[in-house]
Order: structure tokens, then sequence, then C-alpha cells
């Protein structure tokens, strides 16, 4: 929980010095790829967050790493090294999430998952996605993947809302229906 409150708080610092310089997509890209990098290639995250390694090896690795390979720029460099300098890099991931909600907000988009028992067709997405926009008055990004489990329909989520509409969970409330039907 704590780590939460933490990733939120610099995510919303990060996003502030975003907005004031008008970079804050800028800044989405670079933690994003630098977390990614991080996800990846699991040796490096060892070598910058374990503090059983010197602490002055591993900033160097930082410094290497974002200024060298990636040729971050100065603001998420600096941003970087703060996490490390506070011992708060390892929640580098949670604040990019919460800083990607943040951008999303600021720029009107939801993010919804699509999960269908088969592949849809593009012109399927597309209706979903423009039914979600109508409903939220926000740019969808949408996430598809296919589930064979749900047996057919599809189940959509955004945030905390989920529109279930697939066959397993109808069978599923139809079986509840039955039992429930015999007890009386």
């Amino acid at each position: 929980m704590i780590g939460l409150k933490i990733a939120r708080r610099y995510a919303k610092a990060l996003l502030t010095i975003g907005r004031e310089d008008g970079q804050a997509e800028t800044y989405k890209k670079e933690l994003g790829y630098f977390v990614k990098l991080l996800e990846e290639q699991k040796d490096l995250e060892q070598a910058i967050s374990n503090p059983l390694y010197d602490a002055g090896s591993r900033k160097k690795v930082l410094q290497v790493v974002s200024e060298q390979r990636l040729n971050l720029s100065k603001v998420m460099t600096s941003f970087l090294f703060l996490l490390f300098d506070k011992g708060r890099i390892q929640y580098l991931k949670d604040i990019y999430t919460f800083y990607e909600k943040l951008t999303d907000e600021l720029a009107n988009i939801v993010r919804a998952d699509l999960v269908s028992a088969v592949e849809l067709p593009d012109e399927s997405i597309a209706r979903i996605r423009d039914a979600l926009a109508g409903k939220t008055g926000k740019e969808v990004r949408m996430e598809v993947s296919v589930d064979p489990a749900l047996i057919g329909g599809a189940v959509t989520r955004i945030g905390d809302l989920v529109l279930d509409g697939s066959v397993r969970t109808q069978l599923m409330s139809l079986k509840e229906s039955l039992q429930r039907s015999e007890n009386i």
C-alpha cells in the first residue's frame, strides 16, 4: 500500500513537470521504454536495484543506460537519478502505471481490455470501440485478446467496469438459477 502511495506521488510530480514544459507524452514514452527495458533484461534491473551491489556502481550503470544507451531527456535522467537517490527505483513500474493513467486522463483517453472467445474481425472491434467511446465520451484505446475458455461472446473491462457477455458466464448464471429452483 505504501508503495502505491509513493508511486502515485512521483507520477504526479513528473506529470506536473511534463505539463509545465509540454513534454508529458515524451516523458511517458521514455519512462515506458525504460521500464520495458528493465522487464526484458532482468540482469540490468538487478544491476541497478539490487542493494547488495555498491551504490556508486549501480548509479554508474543507471547513468550509462539512461544517458548513453537510451539517450533520455535531461528531465527523465534527473527523475531516474532522484528515484535512485531516494531509494525508490524499485517502484518504477508502478510509477509508470500511474503516470500512464494520469496522462491518459489529461488527454481524455480511457483504456479498455476486450477478451473474446474467437478472434474478432477489425470492423467488430471498431464498433465496440465506438460504442464504448460514445458511452464514456473519451477516446478508447483497446487491448484485444482471445480466450477460448469463454466458449462464446466477449468480456470488456474499462477500469473497474466489467461488461461480461460471455457464454461461460451465462451458462454459470443458468446453472445457479437451476440450483436455486431445485432447493425451493
